[in-house]
């Protein structure tokens, strides 16, 4: 199965789609990790992504859409991939729907965490990340968990970005961004908004009892 998750930052859109990917054994697709794959690699679409990123601008559609078809037709991720962070706009989501259709494959599930913005600042305003193994805690609430993380707490740290401002800014930013999107999708009959103010736990099963239906 494809799966489209659409959630703003600090929805618990990441954790939720890792838990899609080990429970389903399906393949993440991010978009940032592409660009930064792309990078890394020294190709000569990666020296575009770059130079691009390095004047401040937004790479293309054309690129990441080249980008995103790469991984829909190979065959190794072929009806199991999960999309996280794309499409972000109409043009995307048109654009999708094409390659798929192309490649004889669709999207099956669109899960969208919808989250209240006091719920998101509570949680970014509280989120610690740890350098070494990269999973993410809450200070308010992961108070045990932290004391019997296996990394030092040296290793904890905070994002220069998650202040208030820019949570109240990032979270604007996204909705307005991403509503006409899920006005495209939201008529469809796989297209599924979860409450995602809920507990990590039971967010997680109502998904899985949508997937597995």
């Amino acid at each position: 199965m494809n799966i489209v998750i659409f959630g703003s930052p600090g929805a618990g859109k990441g954790t939720q789609a890792q838990n899609i990917v080990n429970k389903f054994n399906l393949y993440q697709v991010s978009t940032g990790d592409l660009l930064r794959n792309e990078i890394n690699n020294k190709s000569q679409t990666g020296k575009k992504i770059e130079h691009i990123i390095s004047k401040g601008d937004f790479v293309t559609d054309d690129i990441v859409n080249s980008l995103i078809k790469k991984i829909v037709t190979n065959t190794n991720y072929r009806n199991r991939i999960i999309f996280d962070g794309y499409p972000r706009n109409i043009n995307q989501a048109e654009n999708l729907e094409i390659i798929l259709k192309s490649d004889n494959q669709s999207i099956n599930f669109i899960l969208y965490l919808k989250v209240s913005r006091d719920i998101i600042q509570k949680r970014i305003l509280g989120r610690m990340i740890c350098e070494k193994c990269n999973k993410t805690f809450n200070e308010f609430k992961d108070e045990k968990q932290i004391e019997k993380h296996a990394c030092e707490k040296k290793y904890l740290i905070k994002r220069k970005d998650d202040n208030k401002e820019s949570i109240i800014t990032r979270y604007d930013e996204y909705m307005n961004k991403t509503k006409p999107v899920l006005d495209f999708y939201s008529s469809r009959s796989y297209f599924y908004e979860i409450d995602g103010n809920e507990k990590i736990e039971e967010i997680s099963s109502k998904i899985e009892q949508i997937l597995t239906v």
